[in-house]
């Protein structure tokens, strides 16, 4: 069922429209609408000063947030936070945005400052280490390198298995250099070969420019590196690096000071004014005059007293709330909230399936409530699958108690996993013919009839059928209500004369099979011929072809018994194969296999055929959507 629901108007002066804004959001029971809807546009104009303070807000935002992802996060200080927010949220907005453009404009220099350096450290560090490395491989050729004046030295890698490029280069290079060079090269791992090449620093930019054109891994030291043993190039890398570590414990103490001193509150300031543009974002929705504001929206009825209170609490009688008068209109207009008790809740999830109901149709959430469990159980009816899907549920439900989707699904198959044990009682079924064989349970006779249902498929079948009719059309009556309350009168001739051809129909079969045979062939008929009138009223000639459309639908839930007797059939194969094996242990490993797949198959398909059978074939009797769902105005979330 849907909560009732109120439309409110809020007015006051317009001094306290701020506050009363911060009120109406902090309350969070209020689903704004558009004010216009209720004053004429001449006698409202939207504030001026939204734009400017909204754009002002949002670029400090993004300033504060570039300043707390370079502070280091302070843990801990949850109370101190809420009591903060607390203080700061009441202030007023401009107080709020002048004190963080303050602290920000104080910060965000020597932020930059640190963040450069903190940067540079790290590429130096990450140059060091590349050095390191490179000398490392390149060491033992050091003792073939001749000492020079005037003379550069470039490393190239070159992978071994482009070994044959290295004589080709060495012959450029000469040409290059006029002969003024000299190449060592060696295996300084199974991968990788270094060519240590000095040449004339006259040839510099030739002998660069062919290395790159040859898309060589060339390693140029650093001028300060140039000319020295590698011996002491690896002392000045180590120190170079010692001191750009002690640069980044410098910097981050220094960054850890400012975090100590300003990121609480700056924490705070940022989620203050992202509420408050939050606020600011939904103004449009508002409106003024020189002397008042207004604002509307709708409240559940069971919460307007409680923004009643919160608005009186704050102004008195300087801020006022007035219920509005509502038309037929109106109600098509208010937003749609589930007021379910709590054995129906979890199958909301499946409502996410179709449109939201509209406010004024019937929801039919408590439907689906109650017969997806009796179908499920109808289709899986097995005493240890049940207790299977049960203990499933439950642990998932344990593990994964922070995912709200996952808690409704879980609680869902804990609801159904009821009637599959019920129904699993009746056909006397525990893990297929297993508790039979053993002599623990046996089918029910029902009126001389076995619900072994290897036995009573015709039975089963009959009764499939039967709830289709009445899933379909109790769908039909909920179908003229709703056309009733929206004032639909042929949409509600329409339910009631296919109500009157399926009514007639079956007296007609039951009369024919036997099985009323006091009540005569042609009082169906009557009813079912006085039904087709109402039927071209609703919807025209072509609406007569929607009578088979039914009977369809009505067919359709033989699946309750072909994917029950699959299941069964699987059941029954998996301990009979496990029997037939000589190896006990061997025969039931693979019947416990066949029996987890069953379950499997046992929890989605039973699932996805029995949403089927309700969006499909009973919903479109009756159900329209395409309604709003209540979304009030509210703070998402505290931090």
């Amino acid at each position: 069922m849907l909560q009732q629901m109120e439309k409110i108007l809020v007015i006051g002066s317009r001094e306290h429209a701020q506050r009363a804004v911060d009120v109406l959001y902090r309350t969070g029971t209020l689903h704004l609408t558009d004010v216009t809807d209720h004053l004429s546009a001449e006698e409202i104009r939207l504030r001026k000063w939204d734009s400017e303070i909204r754009e002002k807000m949002a670029g400090l935002l993004v300033k504060i947030g570039g300043v707390l992802l370079t502070l280091p996060d302070i843990k801990g200080q949850e109370s101190r936070w809420r009591e903060m927010y607390e203080e700061l949220y009441w202030r007023e907005t401009s107080d709020i945005i002048e004190e963080a453009s303050s602290i920000v404009s104080t910060l965000e220099e020597r932020i930059r400052e640190l963040s450069t350096r903190k940067t540079d450290c790290e590429l130096r560090i990450k140059a060091y280490d590349r050095y390191q490395k490179t000398i490392e491989k390149i060491r033992p050729l050091e003792e073939q390198l001749p000492s020079l004046e005037g003379f550069e030295v470039t490393v190239l890698l070159i992978q071994t298995e482009f070994a044959d490029l290295i004589p080709l280069i060495e012959h450029e290079l000469y040409r290059i250099t006029r002969n003024q060079c000299e190449m060592v090269s060696a295996e300084i791992d199974e991968d990788t070969i270094a060519a240590i090449t000095v040449f004339n620093k006259r040839f510099s930019d030739e002998v660069h420019s062919f290395i790159f054109t040859k898309n060589v891994n060339e390693v140029r030291l650093p001028q300060e590196y140039m000319g020295k043993p590698f011996e002491e190039v690896l002392e000045l890398i180590e120190r170079g690096r010692r001191a750009c570590r002690e640069e980044q414990d410098e910097i981050e103490q220094t960054l850890r000071s400012l975090s100590e001193k300003w990121y609480l509150k700056l924490s705070v300031m940022k989620h203050v004014l992202s509420d408050k543009l939050q606020e600011i974002e939904v103004f449009s929705n508002f409106g003024q005059t020189d002397y008042v504001f207004a604002i509307t929206g709708w409240v559940p009825a069971r919460s307007l007293e409680k923004t009643k209170k919160a608005i009186s609490r704050k102004f008195g009688n300087r801020v006022v709330i007035a219920d509005l008068v509502l038309s037929g209109e109106d109600l098509e207009q208010a937003p749609s909230l589930y007021a379910n008790p709590w054995i129906v809740r979890p199958f909301e999830f499946f409502m996410q399936l179709v449109r939201p109901p509209l406010y004024t149709e019937i929801d039919p959430s408590p439907l689906l409530a109650f017969f997806f469990p009796l179908f499920f159980g109808l289709m899986v009816g097995d005493i240890g699958y049940g207790l299977v899907i049960l203990g499933i549920a439950l642990v998932v439900k344990k593990r994964y108690a922070d995912q709200g989707w996952v808690q409704s699904v879980m609680n869902v198959m804990i609801i159904s996993s009821v009637p599959t044990m019920f129904f699993g009682f009746m056909y006397g079924e525990f893990f297929g013919d297993f508790g039979e064989k053993m002599g623990w349970l046996h089918p029910v006779h029902l009126f001389g009839i076995s619900l072994n249902r290897i036995e009573a498929i015709l039975p089963l079948l009959i009764l499939s059928i039967g709830l289709g009719v009445l899933h379909v059309m109790l769908g039909l009556v909920l179908g003229i209500i709703n056309a009733r309350h929206m004032k639909h009168r042929k949409h509600m001739a329409e339910k009631a004369g296919m109500l009157a051809v399926i009514a007639g129909g079956i007296l007609m079969l039951a009369s024919l099979a036997g099985v009323l045979p006091s009540v005569p062939v042609f009082a169906g008929a009557i009813v079912l011929v006085a039904g087709l009138p109402l039927i071209v009223y609703g919807a025209g000639a072509i609406g007569l072809l929607e009578i088979m459309g039914t009977v369809g639908n009505i067919l359709s839930y033989s699946r309750l018994m072909a994917i029950g007797m699959a299941s069964v059939i699987l059941a029954m194969v998996a301990n009979e194969l496990g029997g037939t094996l000589e190896i006990l242990l061997l025969g039931v490993i693979v019947a416990a296999l066949l029996h987890s797949l069953n379950i499997v198959l046992a929890m989605f398909s039973p699932s996805l055929h029995s949403i089927r059978l309700h969006v499909v074939e009973c919903y479109s009797k009756f159900y329209e959507g395409g309604g709003t769902p209540y979304h009030p105005f509210q703070r998402v979330k505290e931090g």
